[in-house]
């Protein structure tokens, strides 16, 4: 386990897979990302883990979209400007939000900048001593689960696929096998580009938070990730996701997804209350 101090920890399309475990005073958090099991060329996925000067930790996972180099960097750049702006923020930064919106239309004249049709997605959560908030504009997602199971907060994709669920015209297990489900409203990338921004809500100290590229969301059911992450040592969750992910991905169950791409989740889990005895 890592201490991650004060910098941030970029993720920036590594090729293998790659496994982080940190701990920091706002809890614990676990990083997997991996190359998708069917292509030579790197992974298109990023992600950051960003403690931030006024005590709050910023996380994010990017997805190149279009299966070029070029999606490579959009989500690479995504993440790189995130950190940059948030680690010129001074100490006092009472809201996040607006250098969170900074970064991300910085991000996207960056991406227009490449000329070459790069698109990237992007969820962020924010999280503090008072609890969470998210910030997305594609289809990766973030999922707030407490212990028990219960779903405490989810994003709707940017998609025909994730709309549609929303609205309750396709169920998960439909939705999942669309032929339009890799289609998006919304990307990094776009001069129509638009951040939605999520609700705030309290983390419980036993809640996980997760968030992921679509290599997870296409490969297993909700029911599935959520079963995976609700308990246990974090670290095994973390590995348990990428386990299950890789073997749908190599079509070894029967009569379940089976869609390989690359694939990447952080997971966080809040520190526990310390008792009173117990020195800071």
């Amino acid at each position: 386990m890592n201490a991650l101090g004060g910098q941030p920890h970029l993720f920036l399309g590594d090729n293998e897979i790659v496994g982080s475990e940190h701990w920091l005073p706002l809890g614990q958090i676990c990083v997997r990302s991996l190359r998708s099991p069917d292509k030579p060329t790197p992974n298109e996925d990023a992600a950051a883990v960003i403690p931030v000067a006024n005590g709050s930790l910023v996380l994010a996972v990017a997805d190149g979209v279009g299966g070029t180099p070029a999606g490579r960097e959009a989500s690479n750049l995504a993440v790189s400007t995130l950190a940059r702006v948030l680690g010129a923020l001074p100490p006092d930064t009472a809201q996040l939000r607006p250098a969170i919106l900074d970064a991300l239309e910085e991000a996207n004249r960056a991406v227009l900048d490449l000329g070459r049709g790069a698109a990237t997605t992007l969820v962020v959560a924010t999280v503090d001593s008072q609890g969470m908030r998210c910030y997305h504009v594609g289809d990766s997602e973030l999922l707030l689960v407490g212990q028990r199971g219960r779903i405490k907060q989810r994003v709707v994709p940017h998609s025909p696929t994730g709309f549609a669920v929303e609205a309750g015209l396709l169920d998960e297990d439909e939705a999942i096998q669309h032929e339009q489900r890799h289609v998006l409203f919304n990307v990094i990338g776009s001069p129509d580009m638009r951040v939605e921004i999520g609700a705030a809500s309290k983390v419980a100290p036993r809640d996980t938070l997760l968030l992921a590229s679509d290599g997870l969301f296409d490969n297993l059911f909700l029911d599935e990730i959520v079963d995976s992450i609700r308990k246990g040592p974090l670290e095994h969750a973390a590995d348990t996701l990428v386990e299950r992910a890789r073997q749908r991905m190599a079509g070894v169950v029967a009569d379940r997804p089976c869609k390989p791409d690359d694939l990447t989740i952080v997971l966080y889990r809040p520190a526990p209350p310390r008792r009173s005895d117990q020195p800071a």
